[in-house]
């Protein structure tokens, strides 16, 4: 017996218009419908608040920003939102319906991924959010669940109902972080600062996931997970998948590293290494089969939900929670008043009673001091003369360099073709955004000078064939052809190019070519000669000649041409076809009677017949009535032969 309640909001028509059709999935604020547009007639998706929370003021404030959001976004890999509204107490939002899966389901399905199909995922996903981070957004929910998957193979990002402007804080006035466990960076959880190295950390996560089949930190409990990312660092995916390419763990860990000013400044950043990563990587490299990918994907638990997740108070990190820490994904995180027992820690070791000892003191005093020095010694060496490559991506030039010299780095360029990449814009740079480099360093920009060029060559005067084999050559393609008389070029060969010979195209511009129909020349009449006749006619005029296969009746004699196409006096190339149809004759057809009929009568059926019609009446009163007629009814007599019609005289 199915105790499934049923949704109510299926087979419901929301706010007058959109015709509710079947439940698609249930998060943690909201669920998501497959919906009609009853006034646009298409399909589309409904995400609805739950109404337990439309009553909250904050979140549907929050829920409203993310339309405003989404609908600032025009991007190929984010999910459109095409209105918002309210109808009693269901907040809504309606969006674009991608057919598909999502990201989670992929990896559910099968576990680990090869590296060329994590990449083909992540590289869509990262111009989507480079989008959002040149908008001024931060996603600040990256996860596979808010990554969809067409049936088409269209990747595209979903879910920017977290969405806030760069630069702000995600903390709420409770101090709470809103977000998902497994892919909050540990910034947001230590003061709540979010940028879009927020995102690009969640991104990072995302790929080990991809990668590997399964999550980079787990455990029994929310504070556990919480607990790895502010003290721990993502581990290298080959050291879940023996094998995999070492540029795939650099870009992990470079993208995951705890301390934001070590990641990537953004996603377009992020973006840029993914490709040189996939560049430099061999095609075995990239096909290669990892040992889980055959649905073993790490478990998918409540930590995989938006959740509102209570931010530890005050500046001291957050301890290893216990095994058994019934702290759930919604619950708060508090600091306990003393660390936890552990190996090698005593668990009464808390409860001692703290020995003054005056020169004791002084003398920790001092090691911390001379601690703090060689610290700040040990900063100076490995990081203090160091920074990070800005991000300048797809900048013009002069903004780029602007930028790396403001961040006290010399600067040199370099070009390069681009097909993607408008001209004067940043291609890459070397080191790569988001490198260490020294204060004093030297940075590389590769600038595009645009599509490489591809010149139009001369194919005047060959024939068709060639010039399209040498077209081709060129990195070009034929586009529309044309036909033109000629008394000079012969027929077949081009007479022109559109561009013009010499000139520079992007490759696989299309060419136009106009190519010659040979001498222009008069068609002949031949309608009225026998076949042979016509044929030798249209020969010596320079045309070919060519019998349609069906007959039709005329008033040409049996045999002869009736029929010619192109017509008598039409233009046309030497060496053209003239069509020619043959005569069958005149069409026999019966002579109704109409004898005795008056006038009008006898000339309708006539003329219905396919006659025409002649009428002779007497010179004294003539009567309304066929006496007799050329023709007797019944006999036969050729389509559009005139009857003559006699009427009765009155004497």
């Amino acid at each position: 017996m199915d105790t499934t309640l049923p949704d109510p909001l299926v087979d419901h028509l929301l706010d007058g218009r959109y015709r509710v059709e079947a439940r698609i999935a249930v998060g943690g604020m909201a669920t998501v419908y497959r919906a009609m547009d009853t006034r646009l007639d298409r399909v589309l998706a409904l995400k609805v608040m739950h109404p337990s929370l439309a009553a909250d003021e904050a979140f549907v404030e929050r829920f409203i920003r993310e339309a405003k959001s989404a609908a600032r976004l025009d991007h190929p890999n984010v999910v459109s939102v095409f209105d918002q509204g309210t109808d009693g107490h269901y907040v809504y939002l309606a969006m674009e319906y991608v057919a598909g899966c999502t990201l989670r389901d992929v990896l559910r399905e099968r576990g680990a991924l090869q590296p060329r199909a994590a990449l083909d995922i992540a590289e869509p996903v990262l111009a989507a959010l480079g989008a959002a981070h040149r908008a001024g957004l931060v996603h600040r929910d990256m996860k596979p669940e808010n990554v969809l998957i067409g049936d088409d193979g269209r990747v595209k990002v979903a879910d920017f109902g977290l969405v806030r402007a760069v630069d702000t804080k995600t903390t709420t006035s409770t101090g709470a972080v809103l977000g998902t466990v497994s892919y909050l960076a540990p910034e947001q959880l230590a003061d709540g600062a979010v940028d879009p190295r927020a995102d690009v950390y969640a991104c990072g996560v995302v790929l080990y996931e991809m990668l590997t089949g399964s999550k980079p930190h787990t455990g029994e409990t929310a504070a556990q997970v919480l607990y790895q990312h502010l003290h721990e660092n993502v581990p290298p995916p080959s050291a879940a998948v023996p094998g995999l390419a070492a540029e795939l763990d650099a870009a992990v860990a470079s993208a995951t590293a705890r301390d934001p000013q070590l990641r990537p400044a953004d996603a377009v950043a992020l973006l840029g290494r993914v490709r040189a990563v996939r560049a430099a990587l061999t095609d075995a490299q990239l096909d290669a089969v990892p040992p889980r990918a055959a649905g073993q994907a790490g478990h998918v638990g409540s930590e995989d939900r938006t959740s509102v997740i209570p931010r530890p108070s005050g500046a001291q990190p957050l301890p290893p929670p216990a095994v058994d820490d019934p702290l759930s994904h919604t619950t708060r995180l508090e600091h306990p008043a003393a660390p936890p027992a552990g190996p090698g820690r005593p668990a009464d070791r808390s409860r001692r009673p703290a020995r003054r000892l005056p020169r004791r003191w002084l003398l920790s005093a001092v090691a911390a001091l001379l601690v703090l020095i060689g610290g700040t010694g040990v900063w100076y060496i490995n990081s203090g003369q160091f920074t990070s490559v800005p991000a300048v991506l797809d900048m013009t030039q002069d903004k780029a360099v602007g930028e790396l010299e403001k961040a006290g780095l010399r600067v040199t360029t370099a070009q390069a073709f681009s097909d993607t990449v408008e001209r004067g814009h940043v291609i890459s740079t070397d080191p790569e955004p988001g490198e260490r480099i020294r204060n004093t360093g030297k940075v590389t920009v590769t600038v595009s000078r645009g599509p490489e060029k591809a010149e139009v060559p001369n194919v005047v005067g060959m024939t068709f064939d060639d010039a399209k084999r040498k077209i081709e050559a060129q990195g070009l393609t034929v586009g529309d052809v044309g036909r033109q008389f000629s008394d000079e070029t012969p027929k077949g060969s081009v007479l022109a190019t559109d561009p013009k010979p010499g000139e520079k195209r992007r490759p696989d511009s299309p060419v136009a070519l106009v190519v010659s129909k040979g001498r222009q020349l008069t068609v002949p009449d031949v309608t009225g000669l026998s076949l042979p006749d016509a044929t030798s006619a249209l020969r010596d005029a320079g045309f070919r000649i060519k019998v349609s296969d069906g007959q039709v009746y005329s008033d040409k004699p049996k045999g002869a041409v009736a029929e010619q196409s192109p017509g008598k006096g039409a233009k046309a190339g030497e060496g053209d076809t003239v069509t020619v149809t043959v005569s069958k004759g005149k069409e026999m057809i019966p002579v109704p009677d109409v004898t005795g009929k008056s006038e009008a009568d006898a000339k309708r059926a006539l003329g219905d017949a396919g006659f025409t019609v002649k009428v002779e009446r007497p010179f004294f009163f003539p009567q309304d009535s066929v006496e007799s007629q050329s023709v007797r009814g019944g006999d036969q007599a050729a389509r559009g032969d005139t009857i003559i019609i006699r009427l009765k005289s009155g004497f």
